[in-house]
């Protein structure tokens, strides 16, 4: 398929009336083609809720090697997130589990778990990431990168997080009990 970049075709409906030519649709590849920068990370979308009607956003997302998520652990409340490892290995921590995910592999995060990510490795990662249904896109990280930029290099304002995160579907998980 190398080579197909754009399909355009014409829909024709047939009454008893005759044939009626309907619009010209453009169906592309990336439609939604947008990076996004918070930090050192980089967050390239390909699809979004836009796209696809509601049922999925795709995005690939760059963490340079040794870097800490400086974010707390957090829940999806509305949808599942299914990571796929293209380069380098990202550790994720589900529900308290470290989860190591390379090239060729993949992980579903379901609704509910408390997760999170770092690059424990000497490699930059970059994996691709699957939203279903599409209740997050481009706009949290926006607005999350808003808010950082805002901190001037120092923490965020918690309760602005808390805001972004909720807007866009996720709730920030309880500290782990103290031992």
């Amino acid at each position: 398929m190398a080579g197909w970049g754009k399909l355009d075709f014409t829909l024709y409906l047939h009454s008893d009336r005759g044939a009626a030519i309907m619009p010209q649709r453009t169906t592309r590849v990336n439609p939604s083609e947008e990076t996004i920068k918070i930090g050192p990370l980089g967050i390239r979308f390909l699809l979004t809720g836009d796209d696809s009607k509601g049922s999925v956003s795709v995005f690939e997302v760059f963490v340079p090697a040794g870097h800490k998520l400086p974010a707390p652990a957090h829940k999806n409340d509305a949808y599942e997130e299914t990571l796929y490892g293209i380069k380098g290995v990202l550790t994720w921590t589900v529900d308290g589990t470290p989860i190591e995910v390379g090239p060729g592999q993949a992980l579903c995060i379901p609704r509910g778990a408390v997760h999170r990510f770092d690059n424990l490795g000497s490699e930059d990662v970059k994996q691709l990431v699957v939203i279903t249904p599409a209740v997050m896109g481009p706009k949290y990280f926006r607005d999350a990168a808003e808010v950082i930029g805002a901190a001037g290099g120092g923490p965020p304002d918690r309760a602005k997080m808390m805001d972004v995160l909720r807007r866009h579907g996720m709730t920030v998980a309880s500290p782990p009990p103290a031992k």
